[in-house]
């Protein structure tokens, strides 16, 4: 298959790797554990499924999957688990800066035949003196998700919403039509998630600023807000067509429920949804979810696409332990039975060479994949930001809605705790 450029690289450089040796312990006659802490919750399920097909491939192997998200700090319980000193044997860390952060656990994993496959430039915001600290669990996509049947059912073509007036335009015009297409209201803006506002939303108005490359991001000693008032009018745009309160509206509700239950049309989140709207509705699923690029000026048409998160090894563990860890990393992603389950049952847009995309799942990753194998990008710097910036730009957003901040007071904080991380 032809490499697909993968957006959130800041070069064209994929370190050489062969195959990984060692076989998970086997011939030692003891059972090796790995126990795998991870922040995606989305695919929980079918993950402890594979770890179990895994199991009966290699009884000698025992693996206890950790999933942690939802709303839960990830990062945060990660710390708290090393500093306690029950750690993990394998990891998820979110970009270059969780890298750093994590730097003193993580093995080298280029020795390993998922290193060798890795879509090109999607190892770079992990690697570092030429050892890459990490491997991707997949691309992901982001944008507005929408009713297919509603906005055929109010006359609003999807095709032609481009700009921000395109998009305002139409959320006028579902809102005025909200009664009798069934709705509450247009969005469902969960505003008491701090990572979707800060995280996601601040990433299309700041990957500009850094030229689309994360690793700029992570080397920046400030930020500028250059889209700083399209932001903010987005911000009120989902806000504002809501269902209220924002505030107390948690993810859960909603995908699982406003959006599921087609209580609303439009909502801002990724092709990671699909599995829990289709546990809700199967054929709403498939027949009647799109997705929309979030608009911003000069990037129209154009998709946040990137590594959500990458495997980190510990290396504190022991020989057989971070080779076995190696070993089910590189059967998931290289064998045929781990990329069967990649594809059909994670629902995931492979990061790798060696996938029959043709065979990815369900129509939002379709669509993303296709803005991607185009070209149609933005990346995601998001994951370049220091500290905990994005979460914290969340809170001022939170402030900023509930009345306690002017939005001017939003840029300036966030500029402060941007400098102030650098400095640290």
């Amino acid at each position: 298959m032809k490499k697909i450029m993968v957006v959130i690289a800041a070069s064209i450089w994929l370190t050489g790797c062969s195959f990984s040796s060692g076989g998970s312990g086997e011939g030692s006659g003891d059972q090796v554990t790995i126990e795998i802490y991870q922040g995606k919750v989305e695919f929980k399920d079918q993950f402890e499924e594979l770890a179990e097909e895994y199991e009966s491939e290699k009884p000698d192997v025992n693996i206890e999957i950790t999933s942690v998200g939802g709303g839960n700090d990830y990062a945060g319980s990660l710390k708290t688990r090393f500093a306690s000193g029950d750690e993990p044997e394998i990891f998820s860390i979110a970009g270059p800066t969780e890298a750093e952060n994590f730097e003193e656990y993580l093995a080298d994993v280029s020795d390993t035949a998922s290193a060798d496959a890795a879509l090109e430039g999607s190892l770079d915001p992990v690697t570092k003196d030429g050892e890459v600290l990490g491997l991707p669990f997949n691309q992901e996509g982001y944008g507005l998700i929408y009713n297919k049947r509603v906005f055929e059912e109010a006359g609003v073509n999807a095709d032609d919403i481009q700009s921000y007036e395109d998009l305002e335009s139409a959320v006028e015009e579902l809102d005025s039509q909200k009664e009798d297409l069934g709705l509450e209201a247009v969005f469902a803006f969960p505003a008491k998630e701090q990572w979707v506002p800060g995280n996601h939303l601040s990433n299309v108005y700041m990957a500009a600023e850094f030229d689309q490359k994360v690793l700029n991001a992570y080397e920046a000693d400030s930020v500028e807000f250059e889209k700083g008032d399209e932001f903010q009018r987005m911000i009120d745009l989902q806000n504002d067509f809501s269902i209220q309160p924002s505030l107390t509206l948690d993810y859960s509700q909603q995908v699982e429920q406003h959006f599921s239950l087609e209580e609303v049309a439009i909502i801002q989140q990724g092709n990671w949804i699909y599995p829990s709207v289709e546990q809700m509705d199967p054929e709403f699923a498939e027949e009647n979810m799109g997705i929309l690029p979030i608009p911003v000026e000069g990037f129209e048409g154009k998709m946040p696409v990137g590594i959500p998160n990458y495997w980190g090894v510990n290396k504190n563990s022991g020989e057989e332990e971070v080779q076995a860890s190696k070993d089910f990393i590189d059967w998931m992603y290289t064998s045929e039975a781990g990329k069967e389950a990649v594809l059909q049952d994670f629902k995931f847009i492979p990061a790798y060479e060696g996938f029959d995309t043709e065979n990815i799942v369900d129509p939002l990753s379709k669509e993303i994949y296709q803005y991607a194998s185009d070209g149609n990008t933005i990346g995601w710097v998001f994951l370049g930001y220091p500290g905990t910036w994005g979460d914290d730009i969340g809170g001022y957003i939170q402030e900023y809605l509930s009345g306690d901040m002017t939005w001017e007071e939003v840029e300036e904080e966030s500029i402060s705790r941007w400098e102030n991380y650098r400095q640290e």
